[in-house]
């Protein structure tokens, strides 16, 4: 794989999943990417793998740089004691990351009641995690069979990440309907989320609570 093109055609195709006033971006994971990490945001995340704390540098230089192009310069995103990123007032935003690459997003809050994203390899979900993800009620029509249940999976962990900000409570995947048909989704406590995705050169989903 070709990572320098590979984040390219990912920005790309990135640019066509936000809504107005929502800013989206990705970053290779790179060695040493854990010295991006401001003092306080390194303070804040418990000791872990080295690989964790990298990725946590990436993810959160590139959400800075979103923020920067918002005309917020270096403020630190912290971490709650929930784990969920610290936002600067005014802002929403969400982070995440696999193996390779980080994603992010951030909107004022003016504009967006909450926003989550969610990034994994455009593999197929192991049958094993497939039967606990997905519940009667998820509609994947148009997906192709092969990344199918990898997009549902990604789809639900994005909403966790946008809901829970809102409501305070924790998801399980079967409080959460999706219908990837309709781009959207809806939690047990009737919530509705508005979902865009890609599939190449990996999986991106972006939740938008507005």
């Amino acid at each position: 794989m070709n990572d320098k093109a590979d984040e390219t055609a990912l920005r790309a195709e990135m640019g066509r999943l936000a809504l107005p006033g929502i800013r989206v971006g990705c970053r290779i994971i790179r060695d040493g990417d854990e010295a991006l990490l401001l003092p306080e945001e390194a303070a804040a995340i418990p000791a872990r793998h080295p690989a964790a704390r990298r990725a946590s540098g990436t993810a959160r230089a590139l959400a800075r740089h979103l923020l920067a192009l918002e005309g917020i310069e270096a403020v630190p995103i912290g971490r709650s004691s929930a784990g969920a990123p610290l936002w600067p007032s005014g802002f929403v935003g969400s982070i995440a990351h696999d193996e390779e690459m980080a994603v992010a997003a951030i909107a004022r809050r003016a504009d967006t009641l909450s926003l989550g994203i969610d990034t994994e390899p455009a593999e197929p979900l192991p049958d094993d995690v497939a039967s606990l993800v997905a519940i009667p009620g998820d509609v994947l029509a148009g997906i192709a069979p092969r990344l199918a249940t990898r997009l549902l999976f990604s789809a639900k962990e994005a909403v966790y990440k946008a809901t829970y900000p809102l409501d305070g409570e924790v998801l399980g995947y079967e409080h959460i309907t999706v219908d990837l048909a309709r781009c959207e989704a809806v939690t047990a406590n009737g919530r509705r989320i508005r979902l865009s995705h890609s599939l190449f050169p990996r999986i991106v989903v972006l939740a938008v609570a507005t």
